[in-house]
């Protein structure tokens, strides 16, 4: 067993090697433009482009043209959010989410306010669900958008889709949803989840890094965007730019090994990570699980660690990638906004680590993980005297500390 080990798929995923094996040759001798109409090279670049776009299509239960080629997740989110805010003006400029959507959401949001549009920041409760009746609350005649996430990408919990989409078409609301953690995880159907918009990353799903897409409904409604990027009109007008052959081949190929392989992976993870939990529970019981333990994603568990502080146990445990927060904002010093969003305080979501196990993860990486996590727990809590005092049976809580 090699160190150090991976646990770190939420944040992204190797790329699998029969995705590498797909894309190789367009790098070197199918290197053709799609946009390149007049010769065969370009003509086997298109084909390529939309035979990738049948197997994401297939994914979600799609249809081919629905699907736009993006950078990935971040401009997808953005293209859908800012997009369906200026094309539907004129219907209204209210918009709602909720506080524990990934930045890439949340974000586009912020910026929408500060152009005069109205955005509605549902809260979550302890599991971190939102509220359905104070979804429908919240949509007036004024309401163009929602946008909630498949699966949050810190602590796993999953959004009922099929009723979010059901409540916002029965409104007249479009639904766009960031799935970026959920294919291959979980079962997308944009039909059935009466789902809009949706984005997604190749680099969660074992393609290469670079590539996502968005897609877009045609009918009942037809969704129509205003395009963020300009120039030459590609994308049907709404994504312009040479698109990125290799990286859409390799997006398409991870699709499908997700659609063909997601039942035997699920279970797989399941066990992974009930083994990984269940020996850390067993040995450190004071610890505490966030998140919905039955509605989330099958491979991540998200654990606060009381009397530890999170960065000091991932220094601790150099053998073992993990992550304390979201991949794209754990550069801050800040408790996770996700884990304040559940109700965190500030200490317990501070002591708080992501194990996000995926599709090379042995048991024998589970076991010393494990092992590690524990030993290193158990170590810096001998040196921390608020411990100490928890096992005196002193409740920290009535303390009346002193500043000097």
């Amino acid at each position: 067993m090699k160190t150090p080990i991976y646990m770190d798929y939420s944040a992204t995923t190797p790329c699998d090697p029969r995705v590498v094996q797909r894309m190789l040759p367009f790098f070197t001798e199918t290197f053709g433009n799609s946009a390149s109409r007049s010769h065969a090279f370009g003509w086997t670049a298109e084909a390529a482009v939309d035979h990738a776009r049948e197997q994401v299509a297939a994914l979600i239960g799609a249809h081919p043209k629905e699907i736009l080629w993006t950078s990935g997740s971040t401009e997808a989110n953005n293209l859908a959010i800012k997009g369906v805010a200026q094309m539907y003006r004129q219907k209204g400029n209210h918009l709602i989410t909720a506080v524990t959507e990934h930045k890439a959401v949340l974000d586009p949001m912020k910026y929408l306010e500060t152009q005069g549009f109205e955005v509605t920041f549902l809260p979550v409760n302890r599991l971190g669900h939102v509220d359905l009746e104070q979804l429908a609350f919240a949509m007036t005649d004024r309401t163009i958008l929602v946008s909630l996430m498949a699966a949050n990408n810190e602590i796993g919990t999953l959004h009922p889709l099929a009723k979010i989409g059901a409540l916002c078409k029965q409104k007249g609301v479009l639904f766009h949803t960031d799935a970026t953690q959920a294919p291959g995880k979980i079962e997308l159907d944009v039909e059935s989840q009466h789902i809009d918009l949706l984005s997604l990353s190749a680099h969660k799903l074992y393609g290469p890094k670079g590539v996502g897409c968005l897609y877009v409904r045609r009918k009942n409604p037809r969704v129509r965007l205003v395009s963020q990027m300009d120039g030459g009109g590609h994308e049907r007008g709404m994504r312009s730019g040479t698109l990125n052959i290799t990286g859409i081949v390799g997006m398409g190929e991870a699709a499908a090994i997700a659609k063909t392989e997601l039942h035997s992976e699920v279970q797989k993870l399941l066990g992974l990570r009930a083994r990984l939990q269940m020996r850390i529970m067993n040995s450190l019981p004071d610890s505490v699980v966030n998140g919905d333990q039955d509605a989330r994603l099958p491979h991540l568990t998200n654990i606060s660690f009381p009397y530890v502080e999170g960065e000091s146990l991932i220094m601790g445990i150099k053998e073992i990638a993990v992550s304390s927060g979201s991949a794209c904002t754990s550069a801050s010093l800040e408790p996770s906004y996700v884990l304040k969003g559940l109700g965190l305080g500030d200490e317990l979501a501070h002591s708080s680590i992501r194990f996000s196990l995926g599709r090379f993860t042995t048991e024998a990486e589970v076991d010393f993980a494990a092992d590690r996590v524990i030993a290193e727990v158990n170590r810096l809590r001998a040196m921390s005297p608020l411990w100490e005092m928890v096992q005196e049976g002193i409740d920290l809580s009535q303390v009346k500390w002193t500043s000097h």
